[in-house]
């Protein structure tokens, strides 16, 4: 998906999964993030919905079954995704090798690394094709998101019962 500007989190009333709001060159998408499946498309956004620089809160309009809300999207221009989770997982952003950017993820804290690579903490992703315009879990915890200029990688997991 080339020309991507941003991505947000939504729930799905129905399912309550997460999903995934992306909005590029080619409008805005609504994806599952545990199936995958295109939920909702809108080509043609009107023209002050199109990227969420013209609201305050960096938000877009929801798509099907999130139509009547708005979606906040961490885009090229402002806006964040959670870098942690309730249940002690965090994701860095690094750049050791600036401008290829890595994606760093750990259950010891963060930076500095407590534990061994590959126990405690994981390199997941390396932007160096494309790049990054966010990285971030879903408000649950339950979706990792990784965007770059031209890629959407998504990873899910069932959060820990009992954790809070």
């Amino acid at each position: 998906m080339g020309g991507l500007f941003g991505i947000g989190f939504a729930t799905h009333p129905g399912s309550g999964h997460d999903l995934v709001m992306v909005v590029s060159h080619d409008g805005h998408g609504l994806f599952d993030t545990v199936t995958g499946e295109m939920v909702a498309r809108n080509h043609h956004p009107d023209e002050e919905d199109a990227v969420p620089d013209g609201v305050a809160d960096l938000s877009c309009p929801g798509l099907g079954p999130v139509a009547g809300s708005r979606v906040r999207i961490a885009e090229l221009f402002g806006g964040g995704l959670h870098t942690t989770t309730e249940d002690g997982w965090t994701l860095e952003v690094v750049a050791p090798a600036w401008p290829h950017e890595r994606v760093l993820l750990s259950r010891d804290g963060g930076l500095p690394h407590a534990g061994p690579h590959e126990e405690q903490w994981w390199h997941i992703y390396h932007a160096h094709h494309s790049e990054l315009r966010t990285a971030g879990f879903s408000p649950s915890g339950e979706t990792i998101a990784v965007a770059t200029s031209s890629d959407l990688a998504l990873w899910a997991r069932r959060a820990e019962q009992g954790s809070h």
